[in-house]
């Protein structure tokens, strides 16, 4: 049955593709996007191929229009018959997407497969535009955004003061309440560090459990968290209430600061306003801050 529901959904694709209507100017970029992750839906919306994009993902929040597609759900825990009968002609996924099972059912099935980079760095974000462009028929319009998002990332490097860099701990709310740290090599570590931070946690790479003794041996000071994970443990009262946490006394508590979570970790179009806002709050000026 699963084998016919998904020979049923080729039969789609191709008779869908058969009449796909060019958009003025482009006469060979895909009319039927599935994009997967939301900086990708972003890029497209910053290039002006919104009208392209038939669904998302999950994580495909911004701007606000994308939140009514059709959603195929986590772009780690894809699966691909929900996909392929919605008849794209391109699936445009960051390279973190899958799982690979589900990308190979994909392009066996004709859809077009396109990753694009995950680098969370300055030539990270213009690398990430340019590939979305080129994979949708845009490249001259992918290098004006380039072009322009890099300018805007750097005049907001260069307005990052120079004074102490703050200690700031990244926590990601998952499953139950629970809360993992940021290390190395993720994204909230590179943008800690660009908007004039530094990661308060040096001794591995990727996410981990807060631990109560690794965060009284050495307590941050700023906790930083998405706005959705701050909500998810209550604000700032359930997030001091946390095992973890609860024993930090008041007096040592550090500051609690909230950001969109595809602003602050997605390195697309708005990475240099993440930069500006972060650094701003790490300097205690005006910013969305929770306490």
């Amino acid at each position: 049955m699963k084998a016919r529901t998904l020979f049923a959904a080729v039969l789609v694709v191709v008779f869908a593709g058969s009449y796909a209507f060019p958009g003025k100017g482009d006469t060979t970029g895909p009319r039927r996007i599935v994009a997967v992750g939301g900086t990708v839906t972003e890029i497209l919306h910053a290039l002006g191929a919104e009208d392209r994009i038939i669904a998302v993902d999950s994580t495909s929040r911004y701007p606000d229009s994308v939140r009514g597609l059709p959603n195929v759900g986590y772009k780690r825990t894809l699966s691909a018959e929900p996909i392929v009968a919605l008849a794209p002609d391109m699936v445009i996924a960051e390279a973190d997407s899958g799982p690979p099972s589900a990308l190979s059912q994909l392009r066996g099935a004709g859809v077009n497969v396109t990753l694009v980079p995950v680098e969370p760095t300055r030539a990270g974000v213009a690398a990430r535009i340019r590939a979305v462009a080129r994979a949708v028929g845009l490249s001259a319009e992918g290098d004006t955004l380039a072009d322009r998002v890099d300018s805007e990332f750097a005049a907001a490097l260069a307005a990052v003061g120079a004074g102490p860099r703050p200690r700031v701990l990244f926590l990601l709310s998952v499953a139950r309440g629970g809360l993992l740290a940021a290390g190395r090599d993720t994204a909230a570590d590179s943008i800690i560090a660009l908007a004039g931070g530094e990661n308060a946690v040096q001794g591995y790479d990727g996410y981990k459990p807060l631990t109560a003794e690794a965060l009284l041996a050495q307590v941050p000071d700023v906790l930083l968290l998405s706005e959705e994970g701050l909500r998810l443990v209550g604000g700032t009262a359930g997030l001091f209430a946390q095992p973890n946490l609860s024993a930090v006394p008041s007096s040592k508590r550090p500051r609690v600061v909230a950001m969109d979570g595809l602003l602050l970790l997605g390195f697309g179009p708005r990475a240099g306003q993440a930069v500006r806002q972060l650094a701003d709050a790490l300097d205690g000026a005006s910013v969305r801050t929770q306490r």
